[in-house]
């Protein structure tokens, strides 16, 4: 599956891409300055020419786009993010791109185009719909839309932010608002481009990934998979630049594929582990079945992984399942600042990407394996009319996941060069204190809050006040205890306590043994909370040391080891398994022999009943082909058991069979036997007879036709008289006796041996007006003698032929 983004029609000239975000209500701000503007030029020169307060170097806001690179790739879309640090916000913006050197009154001066991701935040300018301005205007902190490059040729861009806040307009020429991105050399095509820059932080830090899945039958309703929706087992891991796990533009690893088809994370962490000069670590959680449940039901999935100066990227995937070959994730997030720091928090909108390994369309495709292998790209709502994130329109997909990273704890020396807030530093340090409480655990709660100000201002009595939030209960029979405690207090300068006293946070983990073998010294920190009310200083510590031990039996053989990873998730999803866990080799032994130590461990494990578990099945082959060639008959489909036999039997049906329809089968014509031939039609000289058989069954779709019914022969009786007068003679004689035959016929039936016989019906119609019909006369018995034993006392039946001429 390709990208096709929609033709621009731009000209290949150098380019200039200015985000320009002052919004449209901003302009009234500056109606006098706008009025200075020619009419002649048009509405998008004159927000570009808009004027205000400006502040230069204003560091609160900043313009970023995804994966910081410093070129662009011809018709590929970025993720561009505006936001400003808490606790900072703006109102609106404006984003315009613009080529090199042009003042944007033509259309011809814009590059690129971009696209909405969320219509309640952005959407095209009224007055200049090359532009991206806010729905409503209110605060906000973040705000992202893509933009896809122009084509070969444009030249460098640059990405200009200005923002609106209350009354005050600010630009960025230079600084956290500017992005310069120049295009991409042809020989790089193929290749993600996000250059990433050494890292100059110190010592290490600690993250948490919480990844919270947003895809639901309510949010993505189109072919949403309501059995089998999950998403697989997180895996990922912090790496160096040097190696990478997936990127868009590049070619999916076996580990991906499995991964994206299979949702399996085996082989993925495989690979990870195999680069382990590479990695600190393996990142993982557990897959979620189902895709979304609210938060009080199911917590959502999280890891904690460090980083440090070489290995400061982070990059993670899951499987959106059951899918072709789709998934969410990061790749490479730098999580080192320029400012030689760490980065304190980042929460990314997923939206799907294509690994490029199987060409279905739907969430159930059958697998069609892409031959050759595509590369890696993120999916579009124009991929294919039957994809359930298809747009005629081209608006953008619904984010279907996010991911926070927020640090949790930083360790060692740390070395940058613009200081963290205080609030900053207290949540590094340590996590909040925890007070011993009776609290469920069925009761999930956030940290407390600082205590309140005393109600009292005097000596007198007072109280104090802290909150807690409650985010989730997961049994509504357990209650839950207060979000709120009180503390009796009393106003500054009448505690109780000395004034001299200082408050100091607890103590940090301590540090690694400063040697790997045998024995050293390690220390641990803690910072003052609060400093003594009169403004005496603490002399209480704030480091410790103390010896620690390692390997105390070691020799040059020994090696060093890290410490062991979090178990792996359990090999059964059901009743017995097993599972394991890592640890890396973190220093061979000095003598250059093998490292003895063991590098993984297991254990078993027990999961619920395995009846509880639904059975994993793969979609529905096509219907076989009809079993006859024409009429009715059956035909059958197949789906294969994905989940382990062991799990337990599935009572699913693997097959399908259901009655197809195809053309009728051809009918020929039937016909009777033949008739008996009937009388000469003359009494003298030549004639003919005649015999004729019925058509039983006409024939249908397109069966053999009928064939003759009617046959004729000749017939000689003898020859007939010359002379006339003889002839006359004899025919009169002839009818006269018929003539005494019938009256006699009349009067008392024709006599035969044994019986008397009724006299001959007469003839009925012909069955055919012409081309040769019959007619047909009987005569039955009308007395049978006692004394008869003549078997030819029976009924009589005579056939003639009738209209024989020509139709």
């Amino acid at each position: 599956m390709r990208l096709s983004p929609a033709p621009l029609k731009l000209s290949r000239t150098p380019a200039l891409l200015a985000l320009v975000l002052p919004l449209a209500a901003a302009l009234a701000f500056s109606d006098e300055t706008l009025d200075k503007v020619p009419k002649s030029e048009g509405y998008c020169s004159r927000i570009l020419r808009a004027q205000g307060t400006r502040r230069e170097g204003y560091t609160e806001f900043s313009l970023r786009v995804e994966g910081d690179p410093d070129f662009y790739k011809p018709g590929t879309s970025y993720r561009v993010t505006l936001s400003a640090a808490p606790p900072s916000y703006f109102r609106g913006f404006t984003l315009i791109a613009l080529k090199e050197n042009r003042e944007g009154d033509k259309e011809e001066d814009h590059a690129g185009t971009f696209q909405i991701i969320d219509e309640e935040e952005t959407q095209f300018m009224s007055n200049c719909p090359v532009a991206v301005t806010e729905s409503t205007p209110r605060r906000r902190t973040r705000i992202q839309v893509f933009w896809i490059a122009p084509p070969a040729g444009t030249g460098c861009v640059i990405l200009k932010a200005s923002i609106v806040q209350k009354r005050i307009i600010y630009f960025q020429d230079e600084g956290s608002l500017t992005k310069k991105l120049c295009e991409q050399d042809s020989t790089f095509d193929g290749v993600t481009d996000k250059p990433i820059l050494d890292c100059c932080a110190c010592g290490t830090a600690k993250y948490r990934l919480t990844f919270y899945g947003n895809w639901s039958e309510k949010t993505h309703p189109k072919d949403y998979p309501r059995r089998a929706n999950h998403w697989s087992a997180i895996i990922g891991g912090s790496h160096s630049k040097n190696y990478v796990l997936w990127e868009y533009g590049g070619y999916a690893s076996e580990g991906v594929k499995q991964v994206a088809e299979l949702g399996s994370p085996v082989k993925m962490e495989e690979e990870i582990r195999q680069q382990s000069d590479e990695v600190l670590t393996v990142i993982k959680a557990k897959a979620q079945w189902p895709a979304w449940q609210p938060l009080n039901v199911r917590a959502a999935p999280s890891a904690e992984f460090s980083v440090d100066r070489t290995r400061h990227l982070m990059s993670f995937l899951t499987m959106m399942g059951p899918s072709p070959d789709w998934n969410v994730g990061l790749s490479a997030e730098d999580l080192c600042t320029k400012e030689c720091g760490w980065v304190q928090k980042v929460v990314q909108d997923l939206i799907p990407w294509d690994a490029g390994t199987d060409s279905g369309v739907t969430y159930e495709s059958p697998n069609k394996p892409t031959i050759p292998q595509e590369k890696i790209r993120p999916l579009t709502s124009l991929d294919h009319p039957q994809s359930p994130f298809y747009d005629p329109e081209g608006g953008s997909i619904t984010q279907v996941a996010r991911v926070v990273i927020e640090r949790i704890a930083r360790k060692g020396e740390q070395c940058n060069i613009v200081p963290d807030n205080v609030d900053d530093i207290v949540a590094d340090l340590a996590p909040e204190e925890k007070d011993e409480d009776d609290t469920p655990e069925t009761c999930i709660y956030s940290n407390w809050s600082p205590w309140s100000a005393c109600s009292s201002s005097t000596c007198d009595k007072g109280k104090r006040m802290r909150q807690r939030m409650l985010k989730a209960q997961l049994d509504l029979s357990v209650p839950c205890p207060d979000t709120q405690d009180f503390q009796p207090c009393m106003g500054p300068g009448c505690s109780d306590e000395d004034g001299s006293t200082c408050t100091m946070s607890e103590w940090i983990t301590w540090s690694p043994c400063s040697i790997s073998c045998g024995t050293g010294m390690r220390s641990r920190e803690r910072y003052v909370k609060q400093f003594p009310e009169d403004g005496s200083v603490c002399t209480l510590p704030t480091e410790e040391t103390e010896k620690c031990t390692v390997n105390e039996e070691c020799s040059p053989s020994s090696c060093l080891m890290t410490e062991w990873g979090e178990w792996d998730e359990c090999s059964a999803t059901c009743g017995m398994g097993m599972k394991k866990r890592h640890r890396m080799i973190k220093m061979s032994p000095a003598d250059g022999s093998m490292c003895k130590a063991e590098t993984s461990q297991a254990e078993k494990c027990m999961m619920p009943e395995c009846h509880t578990i639904p059975c994993l099945l793969s979609p529905w082959s096509e219907w076989s082909d009809c079993s006859v060639t024409c009429g009715k008959g059956m035909r059958t489909r197949q789906r294969m058991l994905k989940s382990l036999a062991e799990l337990g039997d599935c009572n699913e049906d693997l097959e399908q069979v259901e009655k197809c329809m195809l053309p009728e089968c051809p009918i020929d014509c039937e016909l009777t036997e033949w008739s008996q031939w009937s009388e000469c039609n003359k009494s003298c000289g030549k004639g003919h007879v005649i015999r004729t058989r019925m058509i039983q069954m006409e024939p249908q779709f397109g069966g053999a036709p009928c064939p003759e019914t009617v046959q004729r022969k000749k017939c000689r009786i003898r020859k007939c008289l010359r002379n006339p007068s003889i002839q006359k003679l004899r025919w009169r004689e002839a009818r006269e006796s018929r003539r005494s035959e019938q009256l006699k016929e009349e009067s008392e039936g024709e006599q035969f041996p044994g019986c008397r016989m009724r006299p001959w019906t007469a003839w009925s119609e012909c069955t055919k007006l012409c081309g040769g019909g019959i007619q047909e006369r009987y005569m039955t018995v009308k007395k049978r003698f006692k004394s008869s034993q003549f078997t030819s006392c029976k009924d009589k039946k005579e056939i003639r032929a009738c209209n024989v001429h020509p139709c």
